[in-house]
């Protein structure tokens, strides 16, 4: 399957970009601006020593693409949305983006959704599988493809969806573990998350904390 990363040039798309490409998944990454897109996609080539990426503009990619994963920082989240919202239909849509307090990372300001998945899914519709995942993995980590990733996914949304993207997820290297936490209210507890990790980050002077969830049955 094809995966785009809509607002793939941020912080967080670029790791993940590169890590599925080396996995073998055919991945685009998104911009607004379709020069951005092709600029770090050629960048990321470049590391690889491969031509495995390619970089267009949001709409093209989402169109394209069998999955969509959204990695823009909350404040583009409704109006990538609903640039792209026909392209979506019966697809997969993994949102990553967290309602981070634009005054202070370490707090979120829940949207009247939820959760910033949960408002995905009443703009897009019935016809797109949307599941929320990978808001608590440091975008340091995904970046560096030499780092472990010392921690579990958790995954939660459309239950059709959910096992696609969960494979992804392990496909990410580094000891990166999907763990599945229900339908998409359970975004309402996954999403603030990301601000305790950047409040543990700060008071230890890292970039790395994650989380591990144990007690589990092993599959």
């Amino acid at each position: 399957m094809k995966i785009a990363i809509l607002g793939g040039t941020g912080e967080q798309g670029p790791g993940l970009a590169i890590r599925w490409a080396k996995a073998g998944e055919t991945v685009i990454i998104g911009s607004r601006q379709k020069e951005k897109g092709e600029k770090v996609a050629a960048e990321l080539n470049q590391e690889l020593g491969q031509n495995l990426l390619r970089g267009t503009d949001n709409v093209t990619a989402a169109a394209e693409a069998d999955i969509s994963v959204l990695t823009v920082p909350y404040s583009a989240h409704v109006g990538t949305l609903e640039s792209v919202k026909e392209q979506l239909k019966g697809k997969i849509f993994v949102d990553v983006s967290v309602p981070l307090d634009p005054e202070n990372a370490r707090r979120v300001i829940m949207p009247a959704a939820g959760s910033a998945s949960e408002e995905a899914k009443a703009l897009l519709g019935p016809d797109v599988k949307v599941v929320c995942a990978l808001q608590n993995v440091s975008a340091h980590v995904l970046r560096d493809l030499n780092s472990p990733i010392d921690c579990d996914v958790l995954v939660c949304g459309d239950k059709e969806a959910r096992p696609t993207v969960m494979q992804l997820i392990n496909k990410l290297g580094g000891g990166a573990k999907a763990v599945e936490v229900g339908p998409i209210e359970a975004a309402r507890l996954i999403e603030p998350i990301t601000a305790l990790l950047i409040r543990l980050n700060i008071l230890n002077k890292v970039h790395s904390a994650g989380i591990r969830i144990t007690g589990l049955p092993s599959k």
